[in-house]
């Protein structure tokens, strides 16, 4: 008895993982806890009571040492730490990517790619031609940014062909640019139109269809208004590039509709400038109804300050005569 008191102590208070230890070992042992008194306490050795871990294996040795030697086999929990209530290990990965947020001041974390950072601008760019993937993620834009705040404008950049390229060939079906111009007249939001480079066909729809007074191209941009294309009939049998023929045709009546709609024009006189392409610099597309203003620095104080040249006349003594 006395030989299995003194090694009780040693196995209860100082627990090891070391495969060392035999299992008839921890049988003696237990064997020997068993058989004393379970009124006698067992001499536990000084512990430095500012390391957590280590008082609470003291404390389990104290109160019920079978625990630390009856331990499951092959078990994938860190030796002892199942005698905690809610052991708490580091995070995983996928919890300090979602804890962490990005900041360009003091940036924990990468940073996001471009477009994130522009829509977290409310800034919707379409600088490609309207085929279905950039339908897809424009949309997906819009409806993501009323979500987020349906009463904060939306600031939508216009620098796209259309449907078509530049030189004219088909590169999606009209649907995609109907689509948009269908998703910004559902938001509750104010859509800020701005022109760069270049809106053509549907693109210079999109443009037209921002909220009024908020519709503006930078001093360089072009808009032009063309008639939609028919895609290539290619081997196509001649009942169905009747049937295209006249989609092109719907397609082209709806855009003359829309377009006269937020220019302001008649349709006859949309339908007269579609007839061939009709290109617009910025001063020609504010006059046309396609935008309201041309966005350059200061130009709007400048051309404020400008009198009428009648007034100039008037105030350098000038005096119109009517014949010579």
């Amino acid at each position: 008895m006395s030989a299995c008191f003194l090694q009780v102590p040693m196995a209860a208070s100082i627990p090891s993982t070391s495969h060392s230890l035999k299992n008839r070992n921890l049988r003696s042992v237990c064997s020997c806890i068993g058989s004393r008194n379970s009124s006698a306490k067992i001499p536990m050795p000084p512990v430095n009571p500012n390391d957590p871990f280590l008082s609470k294996l003291a404390s389990v040795a104290a109160t019920s040492p079978e625990t630390l030697f009856n331990r499951p086999v092959n078990s994938d929990t860190p030796p002892y730490l199942d005698i905690f209530d809610s052991p708490t290990l580091m995070a995983s990965p996928a919890q300090v990517e979602r804890s962490v947020q990005y900041n360009e001041h003091n940036p924990t974390s990468p940073p996001p790619d471009l477009p994130s950072l522009l829509l977290h601008g409310r800034i919707v760019y379409i600088g490609m031609p309207l085929v279905p993937a950039v339908t897809e993620l424009v949309i997906a834009e819009l409806m993501y940014l009323q979500w987020m705040d349906p009463k904060a404008p939306i600031y939508m950049y216009v620098n796209s062909t259309g449907t078509t390229r530049d030189d004219g060939e088909s590169v999606g079906m009209e649907a995609e640019g109907f689509a948009i111009y269908d998703a910004m007249m559902q938001l509750k939001n104010e859509v800020h139109t701005v022109g760069v480079g270049a809106a053509i066909g549907h693109a210079c729809l999109l443009l037209s269809a921002g909220s009024k007074g908020n519709r503006s191209m930078m001093p360089h941009s072009k808009a032009m208004i063309q008639q939609p294309r028919v895609p290539s009939s290619g081997l196509m049998p001649a009942s169905d590039v009747l049937i295209r023929a006249k989609e092109a045709v719907t397609n082209r009546d709806t855009l003359i509709k829309l377009l006269a709609k937020h220019t302001e024009n008649s349709e006859e006189t949309i339908q007269t400038a579609m007839r061939r392409p009709f290109y617009m610099d910025g001063t020609r597309a504010k006059e046309f109804g396609v935008i309201d203003k041309i966005l350059w620095r200061g130009q709007e104080s400048i051309i404020a300050d400008v009198g009428a040249p009648e007034e100039w006349d008037k105030k350098a003594g000038i005096k119109a005569v009517d014949g010579f």
